[in-house]
């Protein structure tokens, strides 16, 4: 260990020599890149197959009813495997990466280079209602951090590599490296430079790349486009992304409902018994709900979109045209439900393959009742498509990735004007109700996120701690005007706190303020400070942002505050050390 230790030291030793720091930062996104993007060819292959193994040789015209138990059995594993081996909280993973870059210097725990993952294919294999993306996401923020720690790099690199890391798992997932990029940087990222978007995409090629290699040239849904996009369908897309928009809003106030409902429940046993039966009955009941989904979406794109019935009880629904529409409702209401059930009780996934779901049996939806009920015939797999960068784009408000995605992972753009259509329609919705999508909401609730507006994100990363100054010459309330006259001798500032003998905080003198006596000796033993002091209409408490702090400073116009801590005389924060930080946090933002 010792020899290791010194060989890394001087390894460090040469780096510092030999390769300056922008050519290592993108050797390290390469290197970021290829490892994501392996995390996420692993994991899904490997929730593929144990998902093959567990449902192979189910009937076709009826229930099975492993589907009974196949879910609970998933989240109870998960629930054994992150208590017992874990022992911390990886639910949420995007969300947990945005409070990292906010809150926590942009460190990432190491466990989350492989914890997320494990979890996560226990509970999808298994038929959780769940995602991949988020947990591969967090796998790959963490990699991007740890390695970053690991070199010593500053948090602006560290902030950079961990949005390479989340390019290289959507790209090594979904081999769409564009749409990846566009995620980190709509979702995660602080800044749009030169600096970041090369790193960004050295990784997203890397994953792609490694993606292709080991898993060919078919994208996620093998699907050739059967029908143009004809102008006359304009309206029905724009319908359509009115629709998503709303169904968007459903999703999130949905999960947000259920999963505020399991927080309550403070028996974990009860818990994952309420929230692992629930799902698995929803699965057995309605089979297209186990895992991701994506099958169901790849059979309604390639015209098999009566397969949906396909495993469950309702099998013969699929030849009454009002029953089937019935049962694609009832998925389509339910999927959150089951999601919000897996996640509440205790399983490990996200929403990105659930919007998509969501999204998509939306769009099949719209179709077949004008279909069915109207002269009109609208094209089935188009407002698949479309449906599902509307509900992706409302959920998660960000539009510009779901547009890329569905392009992408359809293996082209011959749709890209009606899923522009849908899916800015569907934003600007949700939107009106909404200003945070479901990453970022819970953290926007507590003031914890930072977002692409630059001057938050310096102001979040300056903290008071550092800024507070401790060399002003304390006053007590009982002293004279002579006591005062002798400190304000030795002193160097012209603001003097008055503190009592139990360190609480009475008020201030300015000199100014009594610059008209100060030479009056006749007044010196008979006055006394707490006659001359004044108490400041603006204090600054211990743990108050630098974005709150920023705030009394503009609206007071003072140049120092007093910090306290229950009362208690702490320091003064002045604006002129405030601003000083700020520049030069601004200036490493901002470095190309």
């Amino acid at each position: 260990m010792i020899k290791e230790s010194n060989l890394f030291q001087r390894f460090l030793v040469w780096r510092n020599k030999n390769i300056d720091q922008r050519t290592f930062v993108l050797l390290l996104s390469l290197v970021v890149g290829l490892i994501s993007g392996m995390a996420g060819i692993v994991l899904k292959n490997t929730v593929f197959y144990v998902h093959y193994l567990l449902t192979k040789g189910f009937a076709a015209h009826s229930g099975n009813i492993l589907y009974l138990v196949y879910p609970l059995i998933g989240i109870l594993f998960t629930v054994i495997y992150v208590r017992v081996f874990v022992k911390d909280k990886i639910g949420h993973g995007i969300t947990r990466v945005l409070f990292a870059i906010s809150q926590n210097n942009s460190h990432i725990k190491p466990h989350n280079n492989y914890t997320s993952m494990i979890a996560s294919t226990i509970t999808v294999a298994f038929g959780g209602s769940v995602g991949l993306e988020a947990p591969i996401v967090t796998t790959g923020s963490s990699i991007g951090s740890n390695l970053g720690r690991l070199f010593n790099m500053d948090y602006r690199t560290l902030t950079l590599l961990i949005g390479c890391g989340a390019t290289g798992a959507i790209a090594g997932i979904f081999k769409a490296p564009i749409a990846a990029i566009i995620f980190t940087l709509e979702v995660l990222m602080l800044d749009l430079t030169m600096a970041s978007l090369i790193p960004l995409l050295i990784s997203a090629v890397a994953a792609a790349s490694l993606s292709y290699f080991f898993m060919g040239k078919d994208v996620l849904f093998q699907y050739t486009a059967a029908f143009p996009f004809e102008l006359r369908n304009i309206p029905f897309y724009v319908l359509l992304g009115v629709i998503s928009g709303f169904v968007s809003l459903y999703f999130n106030r949905t999960n947000e409902f259920i999963e505020s409902k399991f927080v309550k429940i403070k028996n974990i046993t009860l818990r994952l018994v309420i929230g692992g039966l629930g799902v698995s009955l929803l699965v057995y009941l309605f089979p297209p709900l186990y895992g991701e989904g994506y099958d169901t979406l790849a059979n309604i794109l390639n015209g098999k979109g009566m397969d949906i019935v396909t495993g469950s009880h309702f099998y013969s629904w699929k030849n009454d045209i009002f029953l089937y529409l019935g049962f694609i409702i009832i998925i389509l209401v339910v999927k959150v439900v089951a999601m919000s059930f897996t996640t509440g009780a205790g399983g490990v996934g996200g929403v990105f393959a659930p919007s998509l779901f969501v999204g998509g049996i939306t769009g099949f939806a719209l179709t077949k009742i004008i279909n069915n009920f109207t002269l009109l015939k609208l094209p089935e797999s188009n407002f698949t498509l479309a449906g599902m960068a509307g509900v992706m784009a409302g959920v998660m408000q960000a539009p510009l990735t779901a547009i890329f995605l569905i392009a992408e992972i359809t293996g082209g753009y011959q749709f890209f004007v009606p899923i522009m259509i849908t899916a800015t329609i569907s934003y600007l919705t949700i939107h009106y109700f909404e200003p945070h999508g479901i990453y970022t909401k819970r953290l926007a609730s507590k003031n914890q996120l930072i977002t692409h507006n630059k001057d938050r994100a310096v102001l979040t990363r300056l903290k008071i701690d550092n800024l507070i100054e401790t060399n002003f010459s304390i006053v007590s309330p009982d002293a004279t005007l002579a006591d005062l006259v002798k400190v304000v001798s030795l002193s160097q500032r012209n603001v003097f706190p008055v503190v009592d003998s139990n360190n609480y905080f009475h008020g201030v003198v300015f000199i100014n303020d009594i610059r008209h006596i100060i030479f009056k000796t006749e007044m010196y033993e008979n006055t006394y400070v707490r006659n001359l002091m004044f108490m400041p209409d603006t204090k600054v408490e211990m743990g108050e942002t630098m974005e709150d702090v920023a705030q009394k400073f503009n609206d007071t116009q003072h140049y120092n505050l007093p910090v306290l801590q229950d009362g208690k005389y702490i320091g003064f924060v002045s604006r002129a050390n405030v601003f000083s930080s700020y520049r030069k946090l601004l200036k490493e933002f901002s470095a190309e």
